[in-house]
Parts: structure tokens; C-alpha cells; sequence
């Protein structure tokens, strides 16, 4: 699982501006400083992208090595009503 909060560093604590949700009291995290006078919002967004599609996939590997698979039939007919596709 791969969640992105956004918080402040300030006197030894970080301060979270949002609470982060469906995370146990006792988790790790790896903390990324920003440079504040630096910051491309754009950049971070696609950062925090890429995160989440390489925590997508690692997801998916789980679920395949531990047979949490289904037939691509359902997965073609989910996809074509998700996105109006004729089939």
C-alpha cells in the first residue's frame, strides 16, 4: 500500500495537514523533505503518480502469487461497460 499525505516539518515534528486515513497507528513511512523555494507542483503530482503505479503493480504481483486472479472474459466485459465499449 503506497498513500501520499502532505504535512510540515516544524520543531522535530510533522505536522500532517490532513490526517491520513486507513493507516495502523504503527506503520512505516520513508519522509521526503521539500525544497520549499523549488517546488513544481506539476513535478510532485507526477512523482506522486509513478508511486502509485509501481504500488499498483507490486499490488497486482501479490494478488496473482497468491491466486487472486479472474478470467479475462470478466475483466474485457468490466472494461468495455466501464468505458462504453462495443464488443
Amino acid at each position: 500500500m503506497l498513500k501520499t499525505v502532505e504535512g510540515i516539518y516544524r520543531d522535530g515534528q510533522i505536522e500532517f495537514t490532513e490526517p491520513p486515513k486507513d493507516v495502523n497507528n504503527s506503520t512505516q513511512v520513508l519522509i521526503t523533505f521539500l525544497d520549499s523555494g523549488n517546488i513544481d507542483p506539476h513535478k510532485i503530482r507526477q512523482l506522486i503518480e509513478h508511486l502509485e503505479t509501481i504500488a499498483g503493480i507490486g499490488q497486482g504481483f501479490e494478488e496473482l502469487n497468491a491466486g487472486k486472479t479472474r478470467p479475462i472474459t470478466d475483466f474485457i466485459q468490466e472494461m468495455q461497460q466501464k468505458y462504453d465499449i462495443s464488443g
